[in-house]
């Protein structure tokens, strides 16, 4: 049979870019598995598939499944009408077949046993999971035996933890990863799953009690809480799961002897109000720490757990651990950026005449916090400066290079008597040599009380950073595109401009990172109109609710940068009293 022509086209360029990511994580699973996208290309297989496939990744990649291996027991291509694998994959559910066969890449027919099922592949879109291991053939005539419900499959097992560990391990946010671990497991293993974990102050609280009332999860918030302290050396089995001793089954009876311990009272009113008949429980561990522990309950479901269960409760807690603790580590993390990054951010001077108001949002993801900070302090000749900027990164280095930054603008600004691009341009060349800032961009402005008519004169020059924006006390914004040139670290060394406007009385400025305005899908245009529009319309309000009511309208939802933000506003001259 000819194979297609490998032609690296874009689209099994980025075929081959997904097959890095996923290939690692199917190599995890003790059979052969793929992956195959929407439309049933195949966009990853193990190392096991291949070696029994006999075909090289680059046979696999890109190709449609079904065309490529699905045969009929003589060989010959298989009808889609009469496929059961690709009515399965059409319909978006998990099925699974005794005996089919699949083309080795030498022609010859290999009977299989598979399973398929949904598979998420993150931001790529919707994939489909297909596991399979050779079977002896058996002969046409002999009835195939009908799947059993309980216990699992090998091939349902390993399908079962694929998920998982992609499931669990795609998300940083802890209540994020136990929603997906209750999902993953009730129904399909339990009626009811219980979470006790162990804060950082080594108490334990039952974060989730859920129960599979039909199709239904339903949350008992009663049951939930904090617990007693876990015995040092009960030998009941919640208390070895906490200490991380070993996993059990257990069951009412188990119980109701006298306590020993809180945690045994707890445990005996969790069966009384649950009804569960059995459950198995297993400790929650990370590589460093053990987290707390896993309870599958049974109420409904007559069939109890036995020990020969406690390896899959064990596999599926064990990757619940290390989603936990990444999503722990990270939110510890993020929690130390922005201490870091709110100890950093000036408090802004007293300037007579002006208002001025800053506020900084930090991104919804940790990892994205770091480089975008705002500054305001006076200069040695009495005028103020003004600064926005943002580093390039996200993460603590960032936020150390803004300091860095920062830190340097002020000090050429106050010894330097000279124009905001020269003073930029020295910054630029001492980054390149004295931090491991790598690129910037920023705003850097002063502001002085212009002489006879109560106006104010802002001259700037602008590194590559979006444009300030200038609203007139009649909602007339501006923006003022003068003095743009080029970002810091570019080592370009051509001179900087400078620029120079009036600000009218009652006027409002404001200066911003990225963050407020860039979105995915949408242009840099977009955001700016959106900006202008919005500012244009609260131009009435106090500086203070101006700021806080830009920030809501105007900042995307699906947000994923941190936003500075400073606002400044000139005095209205006041008006004489009438007769004087």
């Amino acid at each position: 049979m000819a194979g297609p022509e490998h032609t690296e086209t874009p689209a099994r360029q980025s075929v081959a870019v997904l097959d890095t990511s996923l290939t690692g994580r199917l190599d995890a699973i003790g059979t052969g598995a793929y992956v195959v996208d929407e439309e049933g290309r195949i966009l990853a297989a193990n190392t096991r598939a291949r070696d029994v496939l006999g075909r090289s990744t680059e046979d696999l990649l890109g190709h449609d499944a079904h065309d490529l291996l699905h045969r009929d027991a003589h060989g010959r291509p298989l009808p889609t009408s009469r496929c059961g694998m690709r009515q399965a994959f059409h319909a978006g559910r998990t099925a699974q077949a005794d005996e089919d066969y699949f083309a080795r890449g030498d022609g010859s027919l290999l009977p299989i046993s598979w399973l398929i099922t949904p598979y998420d592949i993150g931001d790529d879109g919707a994939g489909t999971l297909v596991l399979f291991h050779t079977v002896e053939p058996t002969p046409e005539t002999s009835p195939r035996p009908e799947p059993t419900g309980r216990p699992l499959s090998e091939l349902e097992r390993l399908a079962l933890l694929a998920d998982a560990t992609t499931r669990l391990t795609s998300t940083l946010d802890v209540d994020e990863a136990l929603d997906r671990l209750v999902s993953l497991v009730v129904p399909r293993l339990a009626d009811w799953v219980i979470v006790d974990l162990i804060t950082e102050h080594d108490e334990v609280w039952r974060t989730e009690v859920v129960h599979a009332d039909g199709g239904t999860l339903v949350r008992r918030d009663d049951l939930q809480g904090p617990m007693p302290p876990v015995p040092e050396a009960s030998p009941m089995p919640l208390s070895r799961a906490l200490r991380g001793v070993a996993s059990t089954v257990a069951g009412p009876g188990t119980y109701q002897r006298e306590p020993d311990s809180g945690i045994a009272v707890e445990q005996r009113r969790l069966f009384d109000v649950t009804g569960m008949h059995s459950a198995a429980i297993a400790p929650i561990r990370s590589t460093r720490a053990v987290l707390g522990a896993l309870t599958l309950g049974r109420a409904e479901d007559p069939v109890p757990f036995t020990p020969a269960d406690l390896p899959l409760v064990e596999d599926i807690a064990r990757r619940a651990g290390l989603a936990l603790d990444n999503a722990r580590l990270y939110q510890r993390q993020r929690k130390v950026a922005e201490t870091m990054q709110s100890h950093l951010l000036p408090q802004m001077p007293g300037v007579p005449g002006l208002q001025m108001t800053v506020r900084y949002l930090p991104a919804p993801d940790a990892s994205q916090v770091g480089g975008d900070w705002y500054d305001a302090f006076p200069l040695s000749d009495g005028s103020t400066a003004l600064a926005v900027g943002d580093v390039v990164g996200h993460d603590l280095e960032a936020a150390a290079g803004m300091a860095q930054v920062r830190n340097m603008l002020r000090a050429y600004a106050w010894s330097q008597h000279e124009s905001p691009s020269r003073i930029v341009t020295r910054l630029d060349e001492a980054l390149q040599h004295i931090t491991d800032v790598d690129m910037a961009t920023m705003i850097f402005a002063r502001i002085d009380a212009a002489e006879g008519d109560g106006r104010w004169q802002l001259s700037w020059t602008n590194a590559g950073h979006p444009p300030p924006l200038l609203i007139s006390r009649d909602g007339l914004a501006r923006y003022l595109t003068d003095g743009h040139g080029i970002v810091l670290g570019a080592g370009a060394g051509t001179p900087r401009p400078d620029a120079t406007t009036l600000l009218p009385p009652g006027s409002t400025l404001v200066l911003y990172t990225d963050g407020l305005i860039e979105a995915p899908g949408h242009s840099l245009d977009e955001g700016l109109e959106r900006l202008s529009r919005h500012a244009a319309a609260l131009a009435h309000r106090p500086l203070s609710s101006f700021t806080d009511h830009l920030l809501r309208r105007v900042r995307p939802a699906d947000n994923e940068d941190d936003v500075a933000l400073l606002a400044l506003r000139t005095p209205v001259p006041r008006t004489p009293a009438a007769g004087r």
